[in-house]
């Protein structure tokens, strides 16, 4: 078979670790819908708790100075190591097809001969999914006429996602109307797909797939400073929403977080 179609991993995919790993995924699922704005919380911690416990780092000897200076070297935050801030608002100021395509870039395989991408994977497993969707207020399709793209690295091409995709649904599925990141042109979201990601390491391959989004988004945060773009991870969103409008199956494939791609006015 040249070219296996998505579903064929369900055959080697055991039943019982799936399940299992599907209970524990959804445990850490949002439900944010208007129906339920004022009557859901995550906890009852203060802001000043709050401020006390974010941001900080942990400290395994907090009562005994244990530590050890790092020598400062010569530090440019221009690096190609270094990341920008998580953008805080982004403007409408358009994002062409071409700043998409080389967003990407870095995540596909550099030989066509070889199944190896940019990133590392556990086992050559990759299963973790990539899909661009256009956030664009004025509507304009993409090449091919889709608004949303899936990335598929080792044949350095992009798959038109079929249907009619609503993209004001998308928009909502993704950032609810009560979070103002302004305008993010580009919504890519990183899926796990779970048949793949399960056959061969079972449980160990959930950790896997996490670690392979881990390293996914972080090359795109370093390739979109190179081009001037702005980044924001997301995760405050609800997976069947996201699955319903995209068409796919929300108990294969698992959105593990959404990263906003945009512009601002200093980066």
């Amino acid at each position: 078979m040249k070219k296996i179609p998505h579903d064929y991993y369900l055959r080697f995919m055991e039943s019982s670790v799936y399940n299992e790993v599907l209970e524990f995924h959804v445990k850490g699922n949002f439900t944010i819908h208007e129906a339920f704005q004022g009557r859901t919380g995550l906890h009852s911690l203060s802001e000043q708790y709050l401020a006390q416990l974010t941001g900080n780092e942990l400290i395994l000897y907090p009562d005994m100075d244990f530590t050890l200076n790092i020598t400062e070297a010569d530090q440019n935050n221009e690096s190609a190591l270094y990341r920008n801030e998580s953008c805080e608002r982004f403007l409408p100021l358009g994002l062409e097809f071409s700043e998409v395509e080389k967003l990407v870039y870095p995540l596909l395989s550099r030989n066509k001969k070889s199944h190896k991408r940019g990133y590392p994977s556990g086992g050559a497993l990759y299963p973790a999914e990539v899909f661009l969707c256009s956030l664009a207020e004025n509507g304009a399709a993409w090449p091919g006429g889709g608004r949303v793209l899936h990335l598929l690295p080792n044949s350095r091409k992009f798959e038109i996602v079929q249907g009619d995709i609503d993209v004001e649904k998308l928009r909502l599925a993704i950032l609810p109307s009560t979070n103002d990141l302004g305008n993010p042109e580009l919504a890519i979201i990183y899926f796990a797909y779970m048949p793949k990601n399960l056959f061969k390491y079972r449980y160990r391959g959930y950790r896997m797939a996490l670690m392979e989004i881990g390293s996914i988004y972080m090359l795109v945060e370093l390739q979109a400073k190179a081009l001037g773009l702005a980044c924001r991870l997301w995760s405050a969103y609800t997976d069947s929403m996201i699955c319903k409008v995209l068409g796919i199956n929300p108990a294969l494939f698992f959105p593990m977080c959404v990263h906003f791609i945009g512009k601002q006015h200093e980066y």
